[in-house]
């Protein structure tokens, strides 16, 4: 699989979102079924922040990383 997680995109999974998913858990009850899918998204985002890589990205073909860049133009020589 590509990578197709820039390091903003990875950053803000790990430490943002998948935080504040484990307390919404924890608020709604910790063994409760809503609390379960919180914390299944929450390793969900820690996975991909980890592996560079989100499914749904590839299926759309979005991606946060910067595209590899192409050679520079080749001097052009000047035809007199």
């Amino acid at each position: 699989m590509n990578k197709n997680l820039g390091s903003t995109d990875r950053k803000l999974r790990a430490f943002v979102v998948a935080p504040v998913l484990v307390v919404v858990g924890l608020l709604v009850g910790p063994l409760g079924w809503l609390a379960l899918v919180a914390y299944a998204l929450a390793a969900v985002m820690l996975a991909t922040s980890l592996a560079s890589t989100c499914p749904i990205y590839s299926m759309f073909g979005l991606h946060t990383c910067p595209l590899p860049t192409t050679a520079s133009h080749p001097e052009r020589s000047s035809a007199r």
